[in-house]
């Protein structure tokens, strides 16, 4: 085993699955699956989901809406989606538990970094709602931080591609996908890995990041098996 302790962040627009918008709950009770296959190896697990399958903060702000009320809006998508998750987690009998950075004491815990740690510690999944509890911060940015602060070894990006290209490999055939790149080569080529404030906080305290294709079940059991899936990004 690879990892002991993870944190994955998985994105909004991945739980709607061929929908236009909401959730799926097909890929829900995928992503359940998975991450249930991975507990039972030992891995302690920590998720972090975005919530633009409901609401973007920032493209309602760029449509007039005040930015700090839009944001939080968002962190509320990233709850419904925490509780989705956690729903679909305990149906596979995981234990489960979602913390949210903003205090919603009838549906989630508050993020306590120690009752964090120790749920982790028993065995139990831990979901991040809310974000980091900040306008202007994204759930990129959320995940790092949280993964800092439980002292996760690294951070595994869930996406619909199967890691990083030299260009979007959606729209340029001829884009070739590294197994393995350095910080530094990310930011030299200009790649988007996760945004610039989540990237550097990364970065600066030497967190590894695996950006992989989760929409492939067993994805996320290779990657903790250390396979060579997806691509890597450390120093």
């Amino acid at each position: 085993m690879q990892y002991k302790r993870i944190l994955l962040k998985l994105s909004g627009e991945a739980l709607m699955g061929d929908r236009s918008h909401g959730i799926d709950p097909n890929r829900l009770a995928e992503y359940a699956q998975d991450i249930k296959e991975v507990v039972a190896l030992g891995v302690e697990v920590a998720i972090v989901i975005g919530g633009g399958n409901i609401f973007r903060g920032v493209a309602a702000a760029s449509n007039g809406m005040d930015r700090v009320q839009a944001d939080y809006m968002g962190m509320l998508a990233t709850c419904i989606n925490g509780m989705a998750l956690q729903s679909a987690l305990e149906d596979v009998e995981v234990p489960t538990r979602l913390q949210t950075a903003l205090k919603i004491e009838a549906i989630a815990e508050p993020y306590i970094k120690r009752r964090a740690v120790r749920h982790l510690e028993k065995g139990r999944v831990v979901i991040f709602g809310a974000g980091t509890g900040n306008p202007f911060f994204t759930t990129d940015s959320a995940a790092v931080l949280r993964a800092i602060e439980v002292d996760a070894n690294v951070i595994l990006k869930g996406t619909r591609v199967d890691g990083i290209y030299t260009a979007d490999p959606e729209k340029d055939k001829s884009a070739q996908k590294f197994d393995h790149i350095s910080f530094k080569d990310v930011l030299s080529k200009g790649l988007k890995v996760m945004d610039m404030t989540a990237f550097t906080l990364s970065q600066e305290n030497e967190l590894p990041i695996i950006v992989f294709d989760m929409n492939t079940p067993g994805n996320l059991k290779k990657v903790i098996n250390g396979e060579p899936v997806g691509t890597l990004v450390n120093l």
